[in-house]
């Protein structure tokens, strides 16, 4: 029975697995830092490091995991800074948003934005050109679960 190795299945389909969950645990830890960086490290005072909290036990993130990220935001431990940034630009048509990013490189993620923009027919706007026209409301989500980026 030649190329019928269980254990090769087994292998293939944990380390796919252990990927996502990587992914997944990576993005919470980063929204963890910069959570704890902007309010600081107590959940109680911090409600939005309190929502991510729920959100990082909903995805099975190991408290020392959760406690190692808490500590780089806060500034106990040594890790990579993060920070968030907002572009502002208009779509195709003329169509004005702002961009959100959470980067470690801001000259990267402006070339990044920029590139997407201009590649869907718009250009990206200087500061104050745009964000005048909003007022925030609230927040969209969009389930990505078996999606392309494109």
């Amino acid at each position: 029975m030649s190329g019928h190795s269980k254990w090769a299945n087994i292998k293939r389909r944990k380390s796919a697995v252990d990927a996502k969950r990587g992914k997944i645990f990576t993005k919470i830890a980063r929204e963890l830092e910069t959570a704890a960086r902007h309010g600081g490290p107590d959940p109680e005072a911090n409600i939005r490091l309190r929502l991510i909290l729920d959100k990082a036990r909903a995805a099975n993130m190991p408290k020392d995991n959760i406690q190692r990220a808490i500590n780089r935001g806060a500034g106990v431990e040594k890790g990579q800074e993060f920070e968030a940034v907002t572009y502002e630009g208009y779509g195709p048509h003329g169509v004005a948003m702002l961009v959100e990013a959470l980067t470690d490189n801001r000259n990267r993620t402006v070339a990044e934005v920029r590139h997407v923009l201009s590649r869907a027919g718009g250009s990206l706007a200087t500061s104050g050109a745009v964000a005048w026209q909003f007022d925030r409301k609230g927040q969209i989500i969009v389930k990505t679960d078996g999606l392309d980026e494109e």
